[in-house]
């Protein structure tokens, strides 16, 4: 699939206008054997202190430090995510709240209850901290997503709380 661009906004200090602030193309780090790739587009804290370039500079840093895991804790992150033709994630649980958006292609969201949810361009799912797991169907083509993924207090189901999950891949 074709590499997008993030435009991040920012304001003339001089006008107050806005402006586009820089223009990032999103480089893709490969997974499972090159059937999956992800990016982070960008990160933030939350609130975002947007003065002075504050989250700009805070997400070089993270970026830079090798230290971002899927969520950032405190924080966001937006994530572009690519899956080759008939290829499943494995089932994995974050300890956050994810929108996600399917831009191409198809995408079922496979829950652990068993339950599998056929997703089109333009569905999006809202991911409460669940087991779940991603599968193109597609023989053919590629499918992209792109996700926000939000930190969230423990969640508790069932009086207990259910942890965070990051199954295991194909290297």
């Amino acid at each position: 699939l074709p590499a997008p661009t993030t435009y991040l906004t920012g304001h003339d200090n001089t006008t107050g206008k806005a402006v586009i602030h820089s223009k990032r193309p999103i480089k893709f780090n490969s997974f499972d054997a090159e059937n999956l790739q992800m990016s982070v587009a960008y990160t933030t804290s939350f609130p975002a202190d947007l003065n002075g370039d504050a989250d700009v500079h805070a997400h070089e840093e993270k970026v830079k430090s090798g230290k971002l895991g899927l969520v950032s804790g405190g924080g966001t992150v937006l994530r572009y995510v690519d899956f080759a033709p008939d290829y499943e994630c494995m089932m994995h649980r974050t300890q956050s709240l994810d929108y996600g958006i399917v831009l191409e292609g198809e995408i079922e969201s496979v829950l652990d209850s068993g339950e599998v949810q056929l997703m089109r361009r333009g569905d999006s799912m809202v991911q409460r901290a669940t087991m779940h797991s991603w599968r193109n169907p597609s023989k053919t083509e590629w499918a992209r997503m792109i996700f926000v993924l939000q930190d969230c207090q423990p969640v508790i189901v069932g009086g207990k709380i259910v942890k965070e999950d990051l199954g295991t891949g194909a290297g």
